[in-house]
């Protein structure tokens, strides 16, 4: 038996955080550092951002087209947010299985995440903290892409979803980029050195054939 064939090293990673806490780019960083991770694409019906592009950062359809999806059930998870409908496609995941990758990062919400989780219970959260909520004001703020009344719908929804910080395997605060993304980086470590990952090369070892073995003539 192939080391390849008894480890089972397939990673669903959620990461979830309020909107402006730095998400995004923590999962840019990981893509690029870890190509074999492959980004699960959402679908959403919000509009695209000016330096969004279609099937890069989602899939942008309209509400007719997502609700259709969702009568087909052709979703693992989707939400309503801020107004919008947000949800990962089935095919995501099976694609990436089907080409052999590491596993699948999800950028979604605690309420995409609770539903991941209820379908993959494998899968491992990680939820994204700003150091403080007035840190989070300006980095929305910051932004300049959003209008005042979604900037303000975003700050009151962020307490809600902090909220919910519990049901994650993992809390990275993002006070520090550098330093968040050393921890992300740890967490995809650890988790895929769990035990479950390797048992099946553990057996397979402990199955094979007894190493020859010489004896010393006297």
């Amino acid at each position: 038996m192939s080391t390849e064939a008894s480890v089972d090293e397939f990673l669903l990673l959620i990461l979830s955080s309020p909107s402006g806490a730095g998400k995004t780019t923590l999962c840019g960083k990981l893509r690029a550092d870890l190509p074999r991770l492959r980004f699960s694409v959402s679908h959403t019906t919000r509009k695209p951002r000016p330096n969004e592009l279609d099937g890069r950062e989602y899939h942008f359809v309209d509400r007719a087209r997502f609700e259709a999806m969702i009568e087909a059930g052709a979703f693992a998870e989707w939400a309503e947010v801020h107004g919008n409908l947000y949800g990962t496609a089935v095919s995501e995941i099976t694609r990436a299985k089907a080409e052999h990758a590491q596993g699948v990062i999800f950028d979604i919400d605690y309420q995409g995440a609770r539903q991941i989780k209820a379908c993959f219970p494998d899968a491992v959260g990680v939820f994204i903290l700003p150091p403080s909520l007035e840190e989070l004001e300006r980095r929305l703020r910051g932004r300049g892409t959003e209008d005042e009344p979604t900037t303000l719908r975003r700050l009151q929804a962020a307490r809600r979803e902090i909220a919910h910080y519990g049901f994650f395997d993992y809390v990275i605060v993002n006070d520090r980029l550098d330093e968040a993304y050393l921890r992300l980086r740890g967490v995809v470590a650890a988790e895929s050195s769990r035990r479950h990952r390797w048992a099946r090369l553990c057996e397979s070892l402990l199955l094979g054939p007894e190493p020859a073995t010489r004896i010393a003539s006297g």
